[in-house]
């Protein structure tokens, strides 16, 4: 996710939220019912055909052997324009990501362009397992430039 100044992160959950399938992924209220919810885990069937269904078959096993809660933010993150884009960015889309669609992915690059925009073809929401030698390529040749 790409929040910033004029594209606020809970805009972006709501964007990605709009598009996500619930399947097998379940969710904590330690809030109450009443209230949205603090945490969720994605289920295995989520896992195998939504973030790692290109990557190989064995760090599909170890994700799901580590699966935990992970925490839902509910409140607005605060970016200024002011120190915002000190860091330069570089948003890396991956093509085949069924959690972020590329769509959404290019609508967050048009509402807060970064630095520069890398692909990588044939890549589930994971590139590290689905495809390492561009994904590591890619951070090596951004750390060059920018550094």
């Amino acid at each position: 996710m790409m929040p910033g100044p004029t594209l606020s992160y809970l805009t972006i959950v709501k964007e990605v939220g709009s598009r996500f399938e619930i399947k097998d992924s379940e969710y904590r209220y330690d809030k109450g019912p009443n209230n949205p919810p603090t945490s969720a885990i994605f289920g295995p069937q989520r896992m195998t055909s939504v973030l790692y269904q290109l990557s190989p078959p064995e760090d599909l096993a170890l994700a799901l052997s580590s699966l935990r809660y992970f925490p839902l933010f509910d409140e607005e993150i605060k970016l200024t324009k002011e120190k915002y884009g000190l860091v330069r960015r570089v948003y890396i889309v991956c093509d085949q990501d069924l959690t972020i669609g590329e769509d959404v992915q290019r609508w967050m690059i048009k509402e807060n362009p970064p630095h520069e925009v890398k692909v990588i073809n044939d890549s589930d929401h994971m590139p590290m397992f689905s495809k390492p030698q561009e994904f590591f390529s890619i951070l090596q040749e951004i750390s060059e430039k920018y550094s």
